[in-house]
């Protein structure tokens, strides 16, 4: 089968389109013929070992010369080629859709997944669009529902509104029952209105920060922003959520997680609830997501799309262009 391969950490050159094994199900597991495969900050920071703090907390992941897994990706959607024996759930031909966690190997025709990672497709949407929520829809799902635990009347603001999770947490917020501002440039206002925003903030002209409207929850995905900033658009008891994945400026020490480890410890002294919440993928947030999108309560932005061949350039768009919505490699 094809599959984008990796050897070594690097830029998106390090990627190359080879001929591999197919992979065999295990018991446990299902082999999905891939339709899509989304691009996630995820993918970039594997791809260059980036913060290199991360290699050291997280060494299944990270190797010492590369990643762990040699064939990025972990969101997809597809169908059912063949299943294990304990597996009952699903048959060939089953349309499903999933995030393969840390294993990653789902920029490739085929790829392996474990039972409980993998749910039916929401019957109305395609396969890109499918492939679009898992990792991004389960962080805005954990971040708003789980964490921050936002009701019905709250205010809830999304700095970093027109990217791949912020396009679903303003949805999900809004499905959630809260009044919702999105904070983004100029040319995703428009964007970010059409997903159901009450408001948004266009950053290059004011500063949510200073302004005299108070959140209930702020939820930053961007982490460009100071703990302080943050705090200051929150009420006096509110939430601040940091799930801020940074951009890629060729290599950092810390990156992102610096901003998240003074979140945490900064909680223990504040009145202000910080919260840094970790979204493991399971089948519960899958089903959760999916009733979601067939309600018509959650549709997935997709920017554009490109060909498995192609996964170096949407890789690139990702971390340079400032890429809005969701972009999606179909194979």
């Amino acid at each position: 089968m094809k599959a984008i391969v990796q050897e070594r950490y690097g830029s998106p050159d390090a990627l190359r389109l080879r001929e591999v094994d197919r992979p065999v199900a295990a018991d446990n597991e299902v082999l999905v013929r891939v339709h899509a495969a989304a691009v996630n900050a995820y993918d970039w920071h594997i791809m260059r070992g980036d913060p290199y703090l991360a290699r050291l907390m997280t060494p299944g992941v990270f190797g010492f010369t590369g990643p762990r897994a040699r064939i990025r990706g972990r969101d997809f959607a597809g169908r059912v080629e063949a299943v294990g024996r304990a597996v009952t759930r699903f048959r060939p031909g089953d349309e499903v859709y999933g995030d393969l966690g840390q294993a990653d190997g789902a920029f490739a025709e085929y790829a392996c997944v474990r039972d409980d990672l993998v749910e039916r497709k929401p019957t109305n949407l395609t396969f890109a669009q499918a492939a679009a929520i898992p990792l991004a829809g389960n962080t805005a799902l954990v971040c708003l529902r789980d964490a921050a635990g936002v009701r019905p009347g709250q205010h809830v603001l999304v700095n970093g509104a027109s990217g791949g999770v912020g396009t679903f947490a303003v949805q999900i917020a809004k499905a959630l029952g809260a009044r919702v501002t999105g904070v983004c440039s100029t040319r995703n206002v428009e964007l970010v209105r059409t997903l159901g925003a009450d408001h948004v903030v266009d950053y290059t002209r004011d500063d949510f920060a200073t302004g005299a409207h108070r959140y209930d929850v702020v939820l930053d995905l961007v982490g460009n922003r100071s703990l302080t900033d943050c705090r200051r658009a929150l009420t006096p008891t509110g939430t601040l959520v940091l799930s801020g994945g940074g951009v890629s400026r060729g290599g950092s020490l810390f990156g992102p997680m610096c901003l998240l480890i003074r979140g945490q410890l900064l909680s223990r002294f504040v009145q202000h609830r910080l919260l840094v919440p970790s979204a493991t993928p399971d089948r519960e947030k899958l089903v959760a997501l999916r009733e979601l999108a067939e309600s018509g309560q959650v549709i997935p932005a997709v920017e554009r799309t490109y060909p498995l061949a192609e996964t170096a350039q949407a890789i690139r768009h990702l971390e340079v262009e400032h890429a809005r919505a969701k972009v999606v490699i179909t194979v």
